[in-house]
């Protein structure tokens, strides 16, 4: 299987597709499953990137807290290792939240940013003792398997080297994260300068008031807000989000024509673990614009 080291940490990874260069972020205990049919929507006209974080998916947890400052350094560490000087990012839950500040930290690297239930700091949440005035809708999703073990759990203890036993290591060490952070000033996301589309669901855990803050204080952005769906919306409306997320990135070709498309390089295909397609291009050589 393919994997790169980043940052001292063994990371798989996966590269399908041909076209301008997408990269996919996912949230806190997720696999790169859980975006694998927007991986493949995209696949059609885009070369998809994605990695999956230590603790996550295929790749060994690490000793120490998780925190997401070390995501934007992992992201920005993978970026160069696979020759890419900007890119598309759609991130999802934390993975949303890497690419906000991916987008105010690092500018250069971001060509669009598509952020799938991101929050600025603890308060957004749904049960949060701030959000109290807010109004929401009930949170309950018909046809839910009360009780049984979720998608994220299952292939956790499938794709996982460190083993299903360490799950609950990885989880303590994520509710610790997200009642610690992120903490992001809602000024600094007017120095976000590229298009970006704000998504979430209207019984998602976090509140709908504020997606539409972080639409609201980024210039120009999108806010689409999935109806009939929860947090996990890229599990529900798979279907609706890869067509607001495709009709969002054909609006930017005309703008692009001109955009660099990433490094040339050979193509290998294969299949993981999960069966899914693979395709692994290889290490290319980092491009001018990335070095720090």
């Amino acid at each position: 299987m393919p994997y790169l080291n980043i940052d001292g940490a063994d990371l798989y990874h996966e590269v399908v597709g041909s076209g301008e260069p997408v990269l996919l972020l996912h949230g806190g205990f997720c696999s790169l499953e859980s975006l694998r049919h927007q991986s493949d929507a995209l696949a059609d006209d885009h070369t998809v990137y994605a990695f999956e974080r230590p603790g996550h998916g295929r790749s060994a947890d690490i000793d120490g807290e998780y925190g997401y400052a070390r995501g934007v350094a992992e992201t920005v560490a993978y970026l160069r290792a696979v020759g890419l000087q900007s890119v598309h990012i759609i991130g999802y839950s934390d993975g949303a939240i890497i690419g906000l500040l991916l987008a105010i930290q690092h500018p250069h690297l971001v060509r669009s940013l598509v952020a799938i239930s991101a929050n600025l700091d603890p308060s957004a949440f749904t049960g949060s003792t701030q959000s109290a005035p807010a109004l929401v809708l009930d949170r309950v999703t018909p046809g839910a398997d009360v009780g049984e073990p979720s998608a994220e759990r299952r292939f956790y203890d499938s794709l996982s080297p460190d083993g299903p036993d360490h799950a609950q290591v990885v989880l303590d060490k994520l509710f610790r994260l997200w009642t610690a952070e992120p903490r992001i000033d809602r000024a600094e996301l007017a120095h976000i300068g590229v298009p970006t589309l704000v998504m979430s669901a209207d019984r998602d855990t976090i509140r709908p008031d504020h997606s539409l803050l972080i639409a609201a204080s980024i210039p120009g952005a999108q806010l689409c807000i999935v109806p009939g769906a929860s947090h996990n919306l890229v599990g529900e409306r798979p279907e609706l989000i890869a067509s607001v997320i495709g009709d969002f990135l054909m609006q930017l070709r005309p703008k692009q024509a001109g955009a660099v498309s990433g490094p040339p390089a050979e193509v290998r295909s294969g299949r993981g673990e999960a069966g899914e397609r693979v395709v692994d291009r290889g290490v290319g050589q980092t491009e001018p614009g990335l070095e720090e």
